[in-house]
């Protein structure tokens, strides 16, 4: 799976768990940027993308993301 189709299942999952239609993903876009962004919303979309990518991550994996960039990366390391 690359980049381009990484992003495309991102946006149809973060546009689902934030009801937002109109949501731009980027690489630099981080929790900070979207509103109403918070931890529990943070743990659904984990949930959420590991389910649609069939993956798991750490803890520490997850703690360590910074932006949705990052979060590709690790995406495109696992799937």
């Amino acid at each position: 799976m690359d980049e381009t189709q990484i992003y495309a299942r991102l946006t149809e999952i973060f546009e689902d768990v934030f009801d937002e239609d109109a949501l731009r993903i980027t690489p630099e876009l981080s929790a900070k940027d979207v509103d109403g962004w918070d931890s529990l919303t943070h743990i659904r979309l984990i949930l959420t993308i590991e389910k649609a990518f069939k993956i798991k991550f750490s803890t520490s994996e997850i703690g360590n993301l910074e932006n949705v960039g990052d979060l590709v990366q690790l995406i495109k390391a696992r799937a």
